[in-house]
């Protein structure tokens, strides 16, 4: 007798035959568990039955809320994106200028290899150390065009468990929430430092410095580059030298997480912590991403970059690293990379991006100003000064969570819980209202 085929796991093809299959020739065991139709009518579990749902993540959820929101009167404050003054993500006139170039002289959809874009890579260099620096020059970095920041940060953490001893990450609290979990998701200790100082709105100097002389050699040490996120407070270019000797002498693995290059003063004065370290660090680790200060938040432009004692060391570092990407991802997309690569090797262009990057960071600095003014000009007694002290695109409100849920629940207006505001979602026709609002809950 022919062999009856076994029926399907969950009993897809077995669903549509007349008569219930004989289990491995024993016509006395009926098939009718899977039989029916309905999955749910089966005596067997199902294997995702115990699956809980996860919670909305606590910014990108904010989005979803907020577009679901009925209200004709509502503020979106949450999500870290550039707007403009009319309240849109615009794209820059460079990069549509150099897709427009790029549509011209494509002329394949081939794979790129598993570091990317090479012009991009060299060219991330170069914004990161400045161009001709010692560490470009002794071929000491190597970089991967990756994912977005977060792919870069997760692509880290991945050759740090896998590459290193190290089994502590030191992360500053308050930090981006993704921070902690995807070294969660790695398997290592997370150890928090003293950061932001709720009394004086600045930066815990005494708590980071004694916190950090408890980090041992070989653990890794988390730095935003700067516009810390959620705080806006960076430490001044003495702090960062500071920090860059006492990392070389404690033997951290410095790693950045340098997503707003450009935001805070300019993109050679944002560089100083970095490029502090640089000099005082044989090995160093770089998270970077353009999706910020080239507004190409859907393209998902990052870069993972390491810094070894030598050539020879980087090379082979960065072979682990290209493992690592290829079990991830394997590769990453051809086209914001490629734009971004024109931008910046062309002087043109690289100035046009430039004068656009210094008009967003202008307009940020204005609206802050613009926000304390506001709140005095509507009856704050609450000294709301300290916002302008700070950079990039996040403020630091001061505000409670349970004042952020009275915005949402009365207002319509959108914040994370911890007080943490987007600045550039500030417009001259939402500041009134958002001022008004703020007010009444204070």
């Amino acid at each position: 007798m022919k062999k009856q085929p076994a029926p399907y796991l969950w009993g897809v093809q077995a669903a549509f035959l007349e008569k219930p299959l004989p289990l491995h020739g024993d016509s006395s065991i009926n098939a009718k568990i899977f039989h029916s139709s309905n999955p749910r009518s089966r005596s067997c579990s199902m294997l995702f039955d115990h699956i809980q749902a996860a919670p909305a993540d606590p910014i990108l959820g904010l989005g979803e809320a907020f577009k679901a929101e009925t209200r004709a009167e509502k503020v979106n404050l949450g999500i870290g994106v550039y707007k403009d003054a009319q309240g849109q993500t615009p794209i820059l006139k460079s990069v549509k200028e150099a897709e427009t170039r790029l549509l011209a002289q494509e002329n394949t959809k081939n794979y790129l290899t598993i570091d990317g874009v090479a012009a991009y890579n060299a060219a991330t260099q170069e914004l990161l150390f400045g161009a001709g620096h010692e560490i470009i020059a002794q071929k000491r970095a190597k970089t991967a065009q990756s994912l977005g920041g977060t792919g870069a940060l997760r692509v880290a953490a991945e050759f740090i468990k896998r590459q290193t001893n190290a089994k502590n990450v030191w992360i500053s609290a308050p930090t981006w929430p993704n921070h902690n979990a995807i070294f969660n998701a790695v398997g290592m200790n997370i150890r928090d430092y003293r950061y932001y100082d709720k009394q004086a709105h600045g930066l815990d100097w005494a708590g980071l410095l004694e916190d950090l002389s408890q980090a041992q050699a070989g653990d890794v040490v988390l730095l935003h580059g700067c516009c810390h996120n959620p705080t806006g407070i960076d430490p001044t270019p003495e702090q960062w030298d500071a920090l860059a000797k006492m990392s070389a002498e404690k033997g951290w693995l410095p790693l950045f997480d340098f997503a707003y290059q450009g935001f805070a003063n300019g993109l050679e004065e944002d560089a100083y912590g970095l490029r502090a370290f640089a000099k005082h660090n044989p090995e160093l680790l770089v998270a970077s991403s353009y999706s910020k200060n080239f507004g190409m938040y859907n393209e998902r432009v990052g870069a993972f970059t390491i810094v070894a004692a030598d050539e020879a060391t980087a090379n082979r570092a960065f072979s682990q690293v290209k493992t690592i990407i290829r079990t991830l991802y394997s590769n990453p997309a051809s086209h914001g990379g490629a734009t971004i690569a024109t931008v910046l090797q062309d002087a043109q262009l690289k100035a046009q991006w430039i004068a656009e990057l210094d008009e967003m960071r202008a307009r940020i600095k204005t609206m802050r100003q613009k926000f304390v003014d506001t709140l005095k000009e509507c009856g704050a007694t609450q000294d709301f000064d300290f916002i302008v002290q700070q950079n990039g695109m996040f403020s630091f409100s001061g505000l409670t969570a349970e004042q952020v849920d009275r915005l949402k629940d009365e207002f319509a207006i959108y914040a994370v819980r911890s007080g943490r505001i987007n600045v550039a979602g500030i417009t001259d026709s939402n500041i009134r209202y958002l001022c008004e609002s703020i007010v009444k809950v204070l």
